[in-house]
């Protein structure tokens, strides 16, 4: 009976202690419903933050493993198996649906209650911090409709361009959801829209002035110190109005490029001159940074930058990290890493000899039998070939098929596939060898220069053609000889081919093409270029196997894509769940 009783008190404290499985307690959960307290403008910011939180750039996606530039000896990855010919509707790893629509509800919310918050106690300062936060806002929404675009806009089974569905008030419970798609030419103009609006509310960077007459007069009258306060240097790294030039550069080219161009005749020239404006805000071509080739490991810049300071080469980036991953994933097996990406025999072949010319043109001094020797300084920056040296202690790497360790062409499965593994990116700096393993700074760029400046050499070329200046004063010509020169290409011999490339528009399209890919090489361009360039997908990936120092190329990976892949999916569960939404041509 004691026992009984003990038993009983002993449940009853049990459900005492735990009342709240039978009544719910009130969470200190901040609806979302624009009543934030006086004193806690942080909870609003924190909203706006969720939408920097969910920006597409702010990993490595190494898509490159989709195209004919690289494959991956992990055969988890999921761009290797959509190349295999797993790209679905419900299986897309590219897919933005869900990621992009969170941000843009966040910041459709931050819009409706930006002009409710009391910032700080400041009502000056307190609408500064509502002009920047609504300018964050608006570009932040353009960027993610921006990735929308590229990833889910294309072509109707009426053969209509379509863009997503505009979605541009806050949605509540009882919204409606069931929404159609509006016209990519519709979907560019609110990108264009909201893009002019965060224009006219930002400062070109955020920077503490030191005397009040440079502050622009669109911030009415304020003192030096209420502007830092709200547009001060503590603020880099937040979206700027140069980074929206940027962004509305890179939505530009994406409408004017031949996949969704629906007839626009000004659309190249657009391109070319928002492009334009960012590079003559840098200081136009001799700006462009000489050390931009190796920004990730330009090891005393990078340890002496600042919070939220930019190198020169880079417009925008996110916070950098003291890490070993990229070179854990990507450094061969002697070097203790997994050699996840590697290179394509296809990439190699498109960097040219150092004199400029194609490796397939006649006089190029290209030698089959001795291939990096003579060849663009990039492919040994860029790619680790059989005998280039990599690691802290500039190990040479034989990657051929009887070489004697595992950085032999597939010897294990952390080995090359095609011969060939990445250098691009990889701090040569760190170590691997568990006894003596260190970190490095790394950063993730969002929007280099170089890839604006490449933006303008394509854009100005089908604009203006090869020599074509523009309002900007330079061409498409001038913009890819300065890039060549830098990399050193062509340096001895005045670079023949480009000049002959001058005189042609198209050959000057191959060319920017090619540089591009090499410029931007691993970096997340090629898969979206090839589509919106509607060109090939199904380029087969090749490789090198070397035995006896004799090299032969191999295949090494077939790809499985279709014509219509060209655009991407809407994914298959919207299509279920509302009817409105219709599906672009091919997929099911």
């Amino acid at each position: 009976m004691k026992r009984n009783i003990i038993v009983l008190l002993a449940s009853v404290f049990l459900l005492a202690g735990c009342k709240d499985l039978l009544v719910p307690e009130i969470e200190n959960n901040q609806d979302l419903n624009g009543n934030y307290p006086a004193n806690n403008a942080g909870l609003p910011f924190g909203i706006l933050l969720n939408g920097y939180n969910r920006i597409p750039t702010n990993s490595w996606s190494f898509n490159d493993v989709a195209t004919d530039d690289a494959v991956s000896n992990d055969q988890n990855n999921s761009f290797l198996k959509i190349a295999n010919g797993q790209w679905t509707a419900s299986n897309n790893p590219l897919n933005q649906w869900t990621n992009a629509y969170a941000a843009i509800q966040y910041l459709n919310i931050m819009l409706r209650d930006v002009d409710t918050v009391q910032w700080t106690a400041d009502p000056v300062v307190s609408r500064l911090f509502r002009m920047r936060i609504k300018g964050e806002a608006y570009g932040l929404r353009a960027l993610f409709y921006y990735h929308l675009l590229q990833a889910h806009a294309g072509v109707s089974e009426s053969g209509a361009v379509l863009g997503v569905p505009l979605i541009l008030e806050v949605q509540g419970p009882t919204a409606d959801f069931n929404k159609p798609r509006a016209s990519f030419e519709a979907c560019m103009q609110q990108v264009y829209s909201d893009l002019n609006k965060a224009d006219e509310l930002l400062p070109l960077d955020y920077e503490n002035v030191a005397d009040p007459a440079f502050i622009p007069e669109k911030f009415g009258s304020v003192t030096r110190e209420q502007y830092n306060r709200a547009f001060g240097a503590a603020f880099r790294g937040f979206l700027t109005g140069r980074i929206v030039k940027a962004i509305r550069s890179k939505a530009a080219l994406l409408a004017a490029s031949p996949a969704f161009n629906t007839g626009n005749p000004t659309a190249w020239a657009d391109a070319a001159n928002y492009a334009g404006e960012v590079i003559s805000l840098k200081g136009g071509i001799n700006a462009l940074a000489s050390n931009g080739l190796t920004w990730y490991s330009n090891a005393a810049e990078i340890a002496g930058l600042a919070d939220g300071a930019n190198p020169n080469e880079i417009l925008w980036r996110n916070n950098y990290g003291d890490n070993r991953d990229l070179e854990q994933a990507n450094f061969p097996p002697s070097l203790f890493g997994n050699g996840r990406i590697n290179p394509t025999q296809n990439l190699v072949d498109a960097f040219p000899m150092a004199n400029g010319l194609p490796i397939n043109s006649a006089g190029s001094g290209y030698d089959a039998s001795n291939p990096y020797i003579g060849r663009d300084p990039r492919l040994r920056l860029f790619i680790l070939v059989n005998g280039g040296t990599a690691g802290p202690n500039n190990i040479a790497i034989n990657t051929a098929i009887d070489g004697p360790t595992n950085d032999a062409l597939n010897k294990v499965e952390t080995s090359t596939r095609t011969g060939y593994y990445l250098r691009k990116l990889l701090r040569q700096d760190v170590n691997l060898n568990p006894n003596s393993a260190n970190n490095q700074r790394h950063y993730k760029p969002h929007i280099r220069y170089t890839e604006i400046f490449l933006n303008y050499a394509e854009a100005a070329n089908e604009a203006w053609g090869p020599v074509g200046a523009g309002k900007y004063g330079y061409s498409a010509y001038d913009v890819i000889k300065a890039i060549r020169k830098r990399a050193g290409v062509g340096a001895t011999n005045g670079d023949p081919y480009l000049e002959e490339a001058k005189g042609n528009k198209d050959q000057m399209r191959e060319l920017i093409r090619n540089e591009r890919r090499i410029e931007l090489c691993f970096e997340g361009f090629r898969f979206w270029d090839l589509r919106r360039w509607k060109m090939t997908l199904s380029e087969t990936a090749k490789g090198v196997s070397i035995r006896n120092n004799t090299p032969s190329i191999i295949n090494v990976e077939s790809r499985q894509f279709q014509p219509f892949m060209v655009y991407g999916p809407i994914p298959y569960g919207e299509i279920l769940k509302f009817g409105a939404l219709e599906q672009n041509k091919g997929w099911r």
